[in-house]
């Protein structure tokens, strides 16, 4: 078993020493500077020969400069003979783009995907992808967590016996579903139709809802249009009680205070996979960390174990 070292991007530090604290090793050090024309430059600054490398930068906002010192910290680690480089991606934000439903478009998470790889990524672990193919996108080992085990955790504790989840859409159906399974659940789903980045329209919901607590459950919340769309239809359909719940809480624009405006909305339940700044933070907001498992993760990749247990 190879010496492990664990460098962070500037995205996300605090994550990283989490994990780090849960592995019970240093945050190693390294260095991003920019040169006088902007490019950027990356200094590993611990030795990374014959060890095996965890980087771990989610592609937060952002999101091009995240990238790219993403990709310089690979070819710093590969330059500098690592054993194996690992990259850690708790958000990768360029998932959603992730099929050509308009022309002349790119496919940017193949494309991004790629890149990563070409830059001498051996490995990459990732956290609820937006969609299932993007794990084909890679043509390298990808370990895909996803945090519907911290959720349900929390949603646990509460009383269920009129609760029922409901998926935005249908492409996140089947996230909903197991949601519900570990909670003891029903699902419903809308039938959602998009039209622009923040414009869409759900013409119905699938499933009962009337006179339920309801668990909304997303992958990512940005603007936030499809899911206040989605309450909309729900308060229109006399739900009991709304909550929210998804991975990656990028709560961009304002998202988060139209979301804890909503007075039927009791609780807005992310997790830590991309950072949360105190100023966007309301007291309904409530933060799960994603640090454990992420940490369970390298430690099983790094000693050759089963990754698969993490989803029982």
């Amino acid at each position: 078993m190879r010496d492990i070292a664990v460098f962070s991007g500037s995205a996300h530090p605090d994550l990283a020493a989490e994990i780090c604290a849960h592995l019970d090793v240093p945050l190693s050090a390294s260095r991003t500077s920019r040169f006088a024309n902007d490019c950027l430059e990356v200094q590993l600054q611990e030795s990374c020969r014959e060890r095996d490398v965890f980087l771990i930068q989610p592609l937060v906002p952002p999101v091009q400069e995240h990238l790219v010192e993403l990709l310089l910290m690979i070819d710093a680690a590969r330059g500098a003979s690592a054993g194996r480089i690992t990259v850690v991606l708790p958000h990768y934000a360029y998932a959603r783009s992730d099929k050509k439903d308009e022309p002349r478009i790119s496919i940017a998470a193949r494309l991004v995907a790629d890149l990563l790889v070409t830059a001498g990524a051996d490995r990459v672990l990732a956290m609820t992808l937006h969609s299932p193919q993007v794990h084909g996108f890679f043509s390298v080992p990808v370990d895909h967590l996803h945090a519907l085990r911290e959720l349900a955790d929390h949603f646990g504790g509460q009383e269920l016996s009129n609760t029922v989840v409901v998926s935005p859409d249908l492409g996140n159906a089947k996230a909903a579903a197991a949601f519900a399974r570990r909670l003891g659940t029903p699902v419903a789903a809308g039938a959602k139709q998009r039209f622009s980045d923040d414009r869409v329209e759900i013409s119905t919901v699938i499933g009962e809802v009337a006179d339920r607590d309801v668990i909304v459950l997303d992958d990512e919340i940005a603007k936030g249009s499809t899911v206040l769309e989605l309450i909309a239809h729900l308060r229109k359909l006399r739900v009991r009680s709304i909550r929210v719940a998804c991975t990656h809480g990028l709560f961009s624009a304002g998202a988060l205070e139209r979301l804890a405006a909503q007075d039927d909305v009791l609780e807005i339940v992310c997790t830590n996979t991309v950072p949360i700044p105190p100023a966007k933070q309301d007291p309904k907001l409530q933060v799960l960390s994603v640090a454990p498992a992420l940490a369970d993760a390298m430690d099983r990749i790094r000693r050759g174990k089963s990754v698969s247990t993490l989803f029982g």
